[in-house]
């Protein structure tokens, strides 16, 4: 077979752990690799690119990307669809594997459902919220990032006597938020699916400042509904407007010096916490997601995706993983929250 590989929407750390898993049982079956460039851009455009196996040699470590990604969307291309059947025909493809979050995949399950599409898929997104899947790789690297940054910024609030606030990544969920503000000690945490008032958040701090505290660390998900934040900004072909242009941290830091009058800055993580060499935990599951891709190919398990589940690698509809997301539960943020204030 001739199995195409794409990387879509963000990067990510350990994208190219799988790219490299997946070449290496592909090819260690007689079959040959792929690289469809820039996403779904790719097969909209044509552009492929083969890969051997000294292409894949040494991405283990690798941050990003070696064959690109966009955030661009079949469906949202006059005529995309049908470029996409006739790039994946007039390029010799017999199946393709989709490394990507709701986006990308979101486009894989459709056209496996409308085109019978020969299509798997690999779950990736930082924000680790992909629907029948424990974790995303990728996530775990943000996490461990973000909660450095939290580390950092402790020594310097405490020593000036401030409010910190974080703006971490997290569109409509706040996975990254919970976990790296309970990992570096936040003292409040506002995340899209469970927010607090601003009122409450600034009672929090203002107790601390009661017991003696003098500084206080703030997480907050770069989605969280806030009043004052921007909603303008570009839209990308999936209509997500880019949040690097709201502003919530910015407004928020604001909203609590108001309040409080107490002396507030924000440090906005943005896209360093995508960047670089991914974790050995994520090195480790974005080989073991390529290795069941390649597998589900081999088999023609067309329309299901990687998953883990407990410590297991299984495979589960695309269908239900983009179909709804998922989002940080009550019981997650009582853990965080039983240290506010």
């Amino acid at each position: 077979m001739r199995v195409g590989v794409l990387t879509g929407g963000g990067d990510c750390p350990g994208l190219n752990a799988v790219i490299r898993a997946v070449g290496r049982r592909v090819m260690d079956r007689g079959h040959e690799l792929v690289g469809v460039l820039e996403g779904w851009k790719g097969l909209v455009e044509g552009l492929f690119e083969p890969l051997g196996a000294r292409e894949i040699s040494g991405l283990l470590p690798r941050g990003g990307t070696i064959i690109g990604t966009t955030r661009t969307n079949p469906y949202k291309v006059d005529g995309g669809v049908d470029r996409v059947l006739e790039h994946f025909s007039s390029g010799g493809l017999d199946a393709l594997v989709a490394i990507g979050g709701e986006d990308t995949l979101g486009v894989a399950a459709r056209l496996h459902e409308e085109k019978e599409f020969p299509v798997v898929g690999v779950p990736k997104t930082i924000d680790n919220d992909l629907s029948a899947t424990d974790y995303t790789f990728g996530f775990d690297t943000a996490v461990w990032i973000a909660t450095e940054a939290i580390d950092r910024l402790h020594t310097t609030a405490e020593s000036h006597n401030r409010v910190m606030v974080v703006e971490v990544m997290g569109r409509h969920t706040g996975w990254i938020a919970v976990m790296s503000g309970i990992a570096g000690g936040a003292d409040v945490i506002l995340i899209p699916e469970l927010p607090i008032s601003l009122d409450e958040a600034c009672d929090d701090i203002r107790r601390r400042h009661e017991r003696g505290k003098d500084f206080s660390i703030v997480v907050v998900s770069e989605g969280f509904e806030l009043e004052g934040a921007s909603e303008m900004g570009d839209v990308d072909q999936f209509g997500h407007v880019r949040l690097s242009e709201r502003g919530v941290g910015a407004a928020l830091a604001r909203e609590i010096e108001q309040r409080t009058g107490f002396e507030t800055r924000v440090t906005v993580l943005g896209h360093v916490q995508r960047g670089g060499s991914p974790t050995p935990r994520d090195r480790v599951l974005a080989t073991r997601y390529g290795l069941k891709a390649a597998d589900l190919v081999e088999e023609r398990k067309w329309g299901r995706m990687a998953a883990l589940r407990g410590d297991e690698i299984v495979d589960v509809a695309l269908k239900e993983a983009t179909s709804e997301l998922k989002t940080v539960p009550d019981d997650w943020y009582a853990v965080a929250r039983a240290f506010f204030g």
